[in-house]
């Protein structure tokens, strides 16, 4: 399924308790997120923004990455296309997603016994 598209914050799951466990409970927010995806083959831009806020990725599926998590800080990973969904190892949780006819699904799961799923799912815009 092609990622590309323009998608507006539908849903979304366990989104306090993710930001709890990830220590970003201050950056809470009620404004609806926007995503942006454009892909190009294998090659993407990921923008996610709000009217105050902006989190923008560049990655190559298959390759080893410069990425930058929500709070700009960089890191380095893989970023893998499994069963029509992209995986990427962040520093402090795992991110999937996957569009499906007209929605983007993306999880965020943290590690350990306690871990935490988010779930946020967002509409294809017009």
């Amino acid at each position: 399924m092609a990622f590309t598209g323009k998608y507006e914050l539908e849903t979304q799951e366990n989104y306090e308790e993710f930001l709890e466990a990830i220590g970003l409970l201050n950056a809470k927010t009620d404004q609806k997120a926007i995503t942006e995806v454009v892909q190009d083959g294998n090659n993407f831009t990921w923008t996610q923004s709000t009217s105050d806020w902006t989190w923008s990725n560049r990655f190559t599926v298959g390759q080893e990455c410069d990425l930058s998590t929500m709070t700009g800080t960089k890191f380095k990973a893989p970023v893998t296309l499994e069963g029509g969904k992209l995986c990427v190892q962040f520093p402090q949780y795992h991110f999937t997603a996957e569009a499906t006819d007209d929605k983007l699904i993306m999880y965020c799961v943290t590690p350990g016994e306690k871990g935490v799923t988010f779930k946020r799912t967002s509409k294809r815009m017009p």
